[in-house]
């Protein structure tokens, strides 16, 4: 049966992450490996809790070299983790947190102590047909839809994410990352890409623009930086000098041609952004600065049937349906419109929210801003399309008129919402119970005012 390596650093000396400014060679990696795999329990199903970049490595290669498949739901909500033990009653939780509130069986991450001496040093392989993890998406009637990821199909995919940012060039690069590796974009991108690339991940993850300067000044070049465009519109609005990065990555939201030019400039270096699901993980790529079109990744093809796009090829382990408006302009060449969920018809004209959010970002003066299309009964019994923004400093007037330079006037909120922030996930994105709950806080607190 056909295996691959758990790693490809060259060597012992390798470094393969960056711990408090310090490094972790590859040796030392996969001692601590060994160390956590003796100290797992029988359970077949690990849900990987662990906040450090580095110990969740760490704590999923345990997992995968003791047959134990890891488990990352979308959230860790207590009614998440309700389902989790419904699908796997063997499931335990690995944490290096001390307060851990996840109800599971729990495993603290060793800490303290003598940590383990590397010994001759060789990588395991792991066959190519192994399930790593179960990735879960939201099904439409609440309960959680497994996804299974196997070794081979992984593997094969971040080893396209490589050649393609171009960490294949022999250096050793330092991955900084403001996603949590518990996401599946974070678990290809910063964990994933560096096991399979000789690179070296921050154990740290990033989250507020003072975090990823220090990040990138605490590690030699080449950078690469794995984030969002929640978190890349934030940092390029706290004023901060930037160090120089090699390469700047963005996934989970569409990113503007603006704000891609930006960042360019800021960081003096090329800004790609990545596209893909859970189902199928990462399968495009575009140069945002450069062009709007997606370039996708070797043997992954779409074919259309009638309005559905099925994504195939590849790593893409079976056909599988887009989400999204898809117009293929080459045989691996795409445009996207919007995920077909966010498509708007109001008054016979078309649009989605992705683009209106795209043009009230844009605003200057604007921080953060979503709009969202409520179901008809959460206000009085009428459909509006509403819209979030923050925005110190602006009026609504001045939105409103901004807006009216940018989208067809049906689209205009109504009503357009000034709030402090706006209620982001870990990833940055906004879930739509999120907006239903905010939207009906601030219709009782206008309910109560008026009263």
């Amino acid at each position: 049966m056909a295996s691959l390596p758990l790693i490809t650093h060259p060597s012992a000396d390798s470094i393969i992450a960056w711990r408090d400014g310090e490094p972790v060679t590859a040796a030392q990696f996969l001692a601590d490996v060994e160390r956590l795999r003796g100290l797992l329990p029988a359970g077949g199903h690990m849900l990987n809790a662990c906040g450090d970049r580095y110990r969740f490595m760490v704590g999923l290669c345990a997992a995968l070299l003791s047959d134990k498949i890891s488990l990352l739901p979308s959230t860790q909500t207590p009614e998440m983790i309700r389902q989790m033990l419904a699908y796997a009653p063997d499931v335990f939780c690995l944490t290096d947190a001390a307060d851990c509130a996840i109800a599971l069986p729990q495993v603290r991450f060793p800490e303290g102590g003598a940590r383990p001496e590397p010994t001759a040093f060789a990588v395991p392989s792991i066959s190519v047909e192994q399930i790593v993890a179960q990735v879960f998406t939201s099904g439409s009637t609440g309960t959680p839809i497994p996804h299974r990821k196997t070794w081979g199909a992984l593997v094969r995919n971040v080893q396209a994410e490589a050649q393609l940012w171009g960490l294949n060039d022999g250096r050793r690069h330092a991955v900084i990352g403001t996603v949590p590796p518990q996401h599946m974009y974070g678990f290809e991108s910063t964990v994933l890409v560096v096991m399979q690339s000789g690179s070296a991940m921050v154990a740290a993850r990033s989250f507020y623009p003072a975090d990823i300067v220090h990040a990138l000044q605490a590690v030699p070049r080449p950078r690469t930086l794995v984030s969002t465009p929640v978190h890349l519109r934030a940092l390029l609005a706290a004023g901060l000098d930037l160090p120089a990065a090699d390469l700047v990555v963005s996934a989970t939201a569409p990113l503007s041609v603006g704000l891609a030019v930006e960042l360019e400039a800021a960081f003096d270096a090329p800004l790609l952004e990545i596209y893909g699901s859970t189902e199928t993980g990462q399968i495009a790529v575009r140069h945002t600065a450069r062009t709007q079109e997606w370039q996708l990744f070797p043997g992954v093809r779409f074919r259309q049937d009638g309005d559905m796009t099925i994504a195939h090829g590849g790593h893409v382990e079976q056909p599988t349906e887009m989400q999204d408006v898809i117009e293929l302009v080459g045989e691996d060449r795409f445009l996207l419109h919007g995920r077909r969920a966010d498509m708007l018809n109001i008054a016979g004209k078309r649009n989605s929210l992705a683009y209106l959010n795209l043009q009230l970002t844009a605003i200057p003066g604007v921080a953060d801003g979503a709009f969202f299309m409520p179901d008809e009964h959460d206000i009085d019994g009428v459909t509006r399309l509403a819209a979030f923004v923050v925005a110190p400093g602006l009026t609504a007037a001045a939105v409103l008129r901004a807006l009216r330079d940018r989208i067809d006037p049906v689209f205009l909120p109504r009503p357009l919402h000034f709030v402090d922030a706006l209620p982001r996930n870990a990833t940055g994105k906004l879930p739509r119970e999120a907006l239903h709950a905010l939207l009906r806080s601030l219709v009782a607190q206008a309910d109560e005012s008026r009263s």
